[in-house]
């Protein structure tokens, strides 16, 4: 039983070893063929990777001859493109060529006949100067035949002939003039002559800059371009918005205002004052300055009105002739302040009438408005007395302050008192020393110069400078000066004041002759 147990056990020894070996010849055997299996897989990359990379070689062959291929056509368009060019620049050049060669043959030919007229030119000059020659000789015979017939020489001759024909002309020019006045005369009435000197009065230059210009100071001359702003937007708004011009480079580190109307003056310069001040310069915020600043001024003029009429003592004026006394705060005559004027005519007309025992109330009514025209001037055609006169009867003043206001420039006839009263006040006020830009002695020696020139001319037996020198009335002697003469006279005496003298606004030249006849009874 032990024998048998052993054979099998060594049978099932045998047995095991037999598989174990059958199983190592078996993996052994996988091993192998793994091992091809992957050669083979391996061989089989590396021929792809070679027909990969033979690939993109072959790509990259096409790939260079396109791009040859495409800058060698490149080359070619521009090489075409370059040749036209130069193709058409030859032909321009060939084409101005050709205009400079024709234009060089049209200014020789234009030379040869200029020299041509020249030479006919001096051609005829020689013949004009010996014409010339024969001309003189024959002018000289004749003067001499004439010599020798009117028994005169040629300067006896040209006196007594210019002397004829200067009387004569003399006469006609007269009657011309006379004829002329006469018609416009006819045409033109009080009226339009009035509105002629007002309106040579607004535009005369000799006292334009002390009415229609004021000057603001600038911090520094760097202000000037933030005023003028980009592309002059700035002050392309700030004129458009007040009407006045500004003059930015004259001077330095100042603005000039210019315009005629103070009012809008005043406000231009307020509004530039507060920009400056504010910092911030630019339209929206100049038209809200703007407005701020004719807010401003508007009270200010009412508040001078109501000053003035306080301080005058007169009461139960139309609020709108108050406030057109408060205008005038604004308002210069020769560099006198026309509201501080009437305020002082009022004063002296009221104390002359309490001396006359005449209505003191009136008096200084009247004295207050007479230049009351002068707030509007500007703005209405006429003079400032009779726009003045016509605010008045608009607003129901009397009848003696409108005839004061009319006559105190003497355009018409005083009809009471007060009149007479507010023409002396005015001429007071005015004449004054210091009341206006212009001393006492210079003020005399114009009104002397005036009168020294009307003297200067022949036949003048007296003149008078009167109206503060405004008018100049000269008396001529009768025997002397005919009426027709009276009109030359009057010419030649304007012609010489406005060349010798110099003075504000215009002089009235009245020539006045009279015949007398004086008998006594015995």
């Amino acid at each position: 039983m032990c024998n048998i147990g052993i054979g099998i056990g060594i049978g099932l020894a045998i047995g095991v070893v037999i598989a174990i070996i059958a199983s190592l010849i078996m993996f052994r055997v996988g091993i192998n063929h793994r091992k091809k299996i992957a050669e083979a897989e391996i061989g089989s990359a590396e021929q792809e990777s070679k027909r990969i990379l033979m690939e993109a070689q072959k790509n990259a062959e096409n790939k260079k001859r396109e791009v040859l291929l495409e800058a060698k056509e490149e080359i070619h368009r521009s090489r075409v493109e370059l040749d036209r060019e130069i193709k058409e620049r030859r032909n321009e050049i060939q084409r101005t060529e050709r205009r400079l060669v024709q234009k060089e043959e049209t200014l020789d030919k234009k030379m040869e006949l200029l020299e041509q007229k020249e030479e006919m030119l001096n051609k005829k000059a020689k013949e004009l100067a010996a014409s010339q020659v024969k001309i003189e000789e024959i002018q000289r015979k004749q003067i001499e035949e004439l010599e020798r017939i009117s028994g005169l020489t040629v300067e006896e001759a040209k006196e007594y002939l210019l002397k004829n024909v200067e009387n004569e002309v003399k006469h006609e020019l007269a009657m011309l003039i006379k004829d002329l006045e006469t018609k416009a005369k006819e045409e033109a009435d009080r009226k339009a002559k009035e509105i002629i000197a007002c309106a040579i009065q607004k535009c005369a230059a000799d006292h334009a800059s002390e009415i229609t210009v004021s000057v603001v100071p600038l911090p520094n001359d760097e202000m000037k371009g933030r005023i003028i702003g980009r592309e002059g937007r700035n002050i392309r708004t700030l004129e458009t918005l007040t009407g006045i011009d500004l003059i930015i480079d004259d001077t330095p580190e100042a603005v000039i205002l210019s315009g005629f109307d103070p009012i809008r003056r005043e406000v231009a310069r307020i509004t530039l004052e507060k920009l400056i001040l504010d910092g911030r310069i630019h339209p929206a915020r100049i038209e809200e300055m703007v407005e701020k600043a004719k807010k401003e001024v508007e009270n200010t003029i009412r508040q001078e009105g109501d000053h003035a009429t306080f301080e005058t003592g007169v009461h139960g004026l139309h609020p709108e002739l108050v406030r057109l006394l408060g205008k005038l705060k604004y308002r210069t005559s020769y560099g006198q302040n026309v509201l501080n004027h009437s305020i002082e005519v009022s004063h002296l007309a009221g104390l002359m009438a309490a001396e006359l025992g005449v209505d003191v109330n009136i008096a200084k009514r009247a004295g207050l408005l007479h230049d009351i025209g002068k707030a509007v001037d500007h703005e209405v055609e006429g003079s400032h007395v009779t726009i003045g006169a016509d605010l008045a009867k608009k607003y129901k003043e009397s009848p003696e302050v409108v005839n004061a206001i009319l006559a105190h420039h003497g355009d018409v006839e005083p009809t009471s008192i007060i009149s007479v009263l507010v023409q002396a006040a005015d001429s007071i006020s005015a004449a004054r020393p210091g009341a206006r830009r212009e001393t006492l002695e210079s003020y005399i020696k114009r009104i002397e110069k005036l009168e020294d020139i009307a003297n200067s001319f022949d036949g003048i037996e007296k003149s008078y400078a009167v109206q503060a020198g405004r008018e100049i009335r000269i008396i001529v002697k009768p025997e002397e000066v005919s009426d027709e003469d009276m009109i030359l006279k009057s010419r030649e005496i304007v012609k010489k004041i406005e060349s010798e003298l110099e003075y504000p606004g215009q002089i009235k030249v009245n020539v006045i002759r009279e015949t007398r006849a004086v008998e006594y009874a015995k």
